[in-house]
């Protein structure tokens, strides 16, 4: 193998399929990236047998070959060399890198010990705008469990629905779901939160679109000349559909930046109470208010004027109001309650097709 590439493509692909390469594994060669060097471009890849990323980068191939070599070692080094053009030349498994004044040999390890790179059979595939999957990961991968004793929680659900496509999640205190698109095919797949925050870390500027293969067992992502493949979760997803309420007794509108100030303050008050705050709403004061209370440290009370159909309180998880505030791009929203223990809704005002749930704490 005998190549030349820029200092800047290279760094950049390293630093995205790098860090899949794990670091601790009993398959050592895990911890390598896969460098094969065909028809003018060199193929990076990297996987740990539940995700693998994959980038095609231009090269100026002179001898075909493939090699793997430590991930963390080659992007460290790689990303300290100075712009220009960088030669991989491969000896037997010797990679010789060389640009103006460096010059280095890294031992690697035989390509044929690389774990083959998956393959789906015969997957749905769907055509996505890229803007359309980024924000529907940023507003539901939240929500996720991080209990590893649930696994079926820990993930995504993506699924059809009345020919729409799908993106929920849930912790069982929390609940988002997100309408992507409009689909055909039936669809069900519960995809690993890490293999979403990768798509959406991974995503070009200059992607306009992804394309999805979906598969019994696997799901992919091609983003440009990136590609994830990732394992999907076994089993079935909670029938979440029925914790969202179809209408709420109590429901207000609020300038989203208002209410996410005062639930702010109020949280500083609320750290040694877990970060209980209560919202209550006063129809006849036309206003609503966000109160907390710490008995070390003292209490706070703001409130913005508003319009509440009715009048109650509910206690929630500041944290929980703040990010689920945090992932609406519109500036009104739409907040529903029916009492203290029923769930809570969080809508944008004109955008139906996100929906937020918080579930409310005893007060």
């Amino acid at each position: 193998m005998k190549l030349a590439v820029t200092q800047e493509n290279l760094t950049r692909a390293l630093s995205i399929v790098g860090r899949v390469a794990q670091s601790k594994t009993s398959l050592p060669v895990l911890n390598n990236i896969l460098l094969r060097a065909e028809n003018n471009q060199l193929l990076l890849a990297a996987t740990n047998l539940e995700i693998a990323i994959t980038e095609y980068i231009g090269a100026k191939v002179q001898q075909e070959g493939a090699i793997t070599i430590p991930a963390r070692l080659l992007s460290d080094y790689i990303a300290n060399l100075p712009k220009g053009t960088v030669t991989l030349d491969l000896d037997k498994h010797k990679l010789h890198i060389t640009t103006d004044n460096y010059r280095s040999t890294v031992n690697g390890v035989a390509a044929d010990e690389f774990p083959e790179l998956p393959k789906i059979d015969d997957p749905i595939v769907l055509k996505i705008a890229a803007a359309d999957i980024k924000k529907a990961i940023t507003q539901t991968v939240l929500t996720a469990s991080h209990d590893e004793t649930r696994p079926i929680l820990t993930g995504v659900y993506i699924h059809s629905h009345e020919n729409s496509l799908y993106m929920a999640a849930t912790d069982g205190y929390r609940l988002s779901e997100k309408k992507v698109t409009s689909v055909e095919d039936d669809i069900a797949a519960i995809v690993p939160v890490q293999t979403l925050q990768d798509v959406a870390r991974v995503l070009p500027d200059d992607c306009d679109e992804i394309e999805i293969l979906l598969g019994a067992e696997q799901i992919r992502f091609r983003m440009n000349d990136i590609e994830i493949t990732s394992r999907l979760i076994e089993g079935v997803f909670p029938d979440y559909r029925q914790l969202i309420p179809k209408s709420t007794e109590i429901s207000f509108q609020s300038d989203k930046e208002d209410l996410t100030r005062i639930s702010k303050i109020a949280s500083l008050f609320a750290r040694e109470s877990g970060g209980s705050i209560t919202i209550k709403a006063d129809s006849l004061a036309g206003t609503v208010s966000v109160h907390s209370l710490a008995s070390q440290v003292g209490e706070n009370t703001s409130e913005i004027k508003t319009s509440p159909s009715g009048d109650g309180q509910v206690t929630l998880n500041s944290r929980y109001l703040i990010e689920a505030l945090g992932v609406i791009d519109e500036s009104e929203i739409s907040f529903g309650f029916s009492g203290k223990l029923a769930p809570c809704v969080i809508r944008a005002s004109n955008n139906a097709t996100y929906t937020h749930i918080i579930m409310p704490l005893k007060s």
